[in-house]
Formats: structure tokens, C-alpha cells, sequence
């Protein structure tokens, strides 16, 4: 996979159903916005454009979920029906990075819909939901997982890296991470072939058995910004972080911290300048290495404040290298 700088996606599709959509006059809006936005009231026909500002090929960028408390007027057109962010998302996204998944696996109608309200391009990543990885800690998960990645097939060619998030685990669930891996290494035999992503909140527990158990199974490890755990430079060792063909990015932050000033998402709150400056040269140094295929990366609201402005800065900084 080549990677090209400064290019944009700008097609027309044309979808089976209709949406309001504005067209892309510039105003000033209330709050400080990612995207130019028009008037909302005009409705446009089946032909949808699509211009995603911040794609080039091989780099996925996207946001944890595709609505939030504050997008309303800032990301999404003032006035637009919630049934329609979904695709006016697609219009400027290729991928979105779907969360909820984690608290229970959704319907085949939810799935479906979500197939039907987007552009054949379009990727949806999405998170095993918690029962399979904090409740039943993959054991006796077998009619859970299989239900649902049955459910989430349903989006065909649309469906992207499925995530696995672990907790931290008490040492009374896992005294050592041998435990851990005693458990993870039969389920991993078992998945179907597809794209899997394993985050890791132990940050004991990032070292070679690990990687070398992922890389085995071509499974990618999450490579996360998270408060409580080290970025990938600030790792100690030679480690090779990538395990499989393609990185998969999530910047988290600080969940308690950035909701002690804010729980509406609709402008950036923290400075992560240089934060994002230094993944932007950490992910160029993985390409430039030929060691990847394709990088996903998703910026979650408790990040900065506005998942979308945070997707904006990082292409920014990701162009000027």
C-alpha cells in the first residue's frame, strides 16, 4: 500500500434513499466547527457527495461513534434529523468506530441500517461487547461471540477490525499474565478469519510473549493515548508493536479528568498539539518501513473535547512531516 499525501476522497454515489443534506456555503457557526456547514433546510436528491477532507489511501481516520452530546450545530448541520447523521458522517468520514457495541451486541435491523445508510467504501470498525471480554473473560463465550460477529457479517464488505478492550483485571481474576494468556491463546485459534484489534490496559503486560502471541494469530494490538498507559514512544525496549498488517489507533485520554470541565463535545478543551505531532511521526516512521498495509485511527470526544477537531489537528500535523 501506497501512501499519498494531500489527496482527497471526493466521489458521487448514488444511494437508495433520500437525505437532508446541506450544501457546503460557508457560515459562522455558534460554536467552533471541523466543517464547513450550510443551510440544513435544503433538501438535495439521491445523489449524495461524498468529500472526505482528511483520507488518502491506506490511512482510515475516524471518530469513537458518530454522534455525541454538543456535534449538533458544530459537526452536523444545526437542524439535521439524528436519523441522518449516519450518512452525512459518511459524506466526510470512511470509517467510524462503533462503541456501543460494547455494552451489547445490536440488532440485525441496527445493522442493517447502518449497511443500508452508507457508502459501498465505507468501514465500520466496532468493539466485542463486554459480556465476551469482562464478564465471561472468553471462556463458555462461544454462542455470544458467534452471535454476534453472525450479526455485525451482515455489513459485508463494510466491516472492519472487530476490537477486543480488556480491563486492567484484578489480580484475583489474573494473578499473573500467564493466566491471562492461558486463557486467550485457545480463543484466538478459534476466531474466523477477519481483522481483530486486543487492547491491553495493563501496561505490565506489554512485552514480546505478548506480542509474539498476537503476531501468531495476525491480530493487531490497539495502539492507544490513554491516561493510564504508555504511548508506543514512551515504551521501555526494543518492542515491535505492529502484529499484524494493519495499525489500529485510539486516542482516549482522560475520561475523569476532561469530564470534571466539560460533558458536552462540542469544541476542543485540551491541548494535544503535541501529542498528536508525536503519533504523526511515530506512525510515518511505521510506513516509511513498509511494515503496514493500512493504519485506523479513532479519536474519542474525551481526547481533546471534539473528536472530529481531533481527527482535523492530526491531519494537519500528519501533512506538514
Amino acid at each position: 500500500m501506497v501512501f499519498v499525501a494531500n489527496t482527497q476522497d471526493r466521489t458521487t454515489i448514488s444511494v437508495g434513499y433520500n437525505l437532508d443534506v446541506a450544501k457546503h456555503t460557508k457560515i459562522e457557526p455558534a460554536q467552533p466547527s471541523l466543517f464547513e456547514m450550510g443551510d440544513p433546510q435544503n433538501t438535495v436528491s439521491n445523489e449524495i457527495q461524498v468529500e472526505r477532507p482528511y483520507y488518502e489511501p491506506g490511512l482510515m481516520l475516524g471518530t469513537s461513534s458518530f454522534t455525541a452530546t454538543g456535534w449538533s450545530g458544530t459537526f452536523y448541520p444545526a437542524g439535521m434529523k439524528s436519523a441522518d447523521y449516519l450518512t452525512y458522517y459518511a459524506t466526510r468520514f470512511k470509517t467510524v468506530e462503533i462503541d456501543s457495541t460494547y455494552y451489547g451486541p445490536p440488532s440485525s435491523t441496527t445493522v442493517m441500517r447502518w449497511r443500508d445508510k452508507t457508502p459501498p467504501d465505507f468501514i465500520f470498525a466496532a468493539k466485542i461487547p463486554q459480556a465476551i471480554t469482562h464478564e465471561k473473560k472468553l471462556v463458555g463465550c462461544e454462542s455470544e461471540f458467534n452471535e454476534f460477529f453472525e450479526t455485525m457479517s451482515i455489513l459485508g464488505d463494510k466491516l472492519g477490525p472487530l476490537v477486543f478492550q480488556f480491563p486492567h483485571f484484578d489480580r484475583w481474576i489474573f494473578p499473573k499474565q500467564e493466566d491471562f494468556l492461558s486463557v486467550l491463546r485457545p480463543f484466538l485459534q478459534q476466531l474466523p478469519s477477519h481483522e481483530f484489534a486486543i487492547e491491553i490496559r495493563n501496561k505490565t503486560w506489554l512485552n514480546a510473549v505478548l506480542l509474539d502471541l498476537l503476531r501468531e494469530h495476525k491480530v493487531a494490538l490497539v495502539l492507544q493515548d490513554l491516561s493510564s498507559m504508555p504511548r508506543p514512544w514512551e515504551l521501555k525496549g526494543d518492542l515491535n508493536l505492529i502484529t499484524g498488517d494493519f495499525a489500529y489507533v485510539r486516542w482516549l485520554g482522560d475520561r475523569h479528568g476532561i469530564e470534571m470541565t466539560t460533558k458536552v463535545w462540542d469544541k476542543t478543551v485540551v491541548d494535544r498539539g503535541e501529542d498528536l505531532r508525536s503519533w504523526a511521526g511515530f506512525l510515518k516512521s511505521l510506513v516509511l518501513n513498509k511494515r503496514l498495509r493500512k493504519i485506523f485511527a479513532f479519536a474519542n470526544n474525551h481526547y481533546a473535547g471534539h473528536g472530529p477537531a481531533t481527527v482535523k489537528q492530526f491531519w494537519e500535523l500528519w501533512n506538514k512531516r
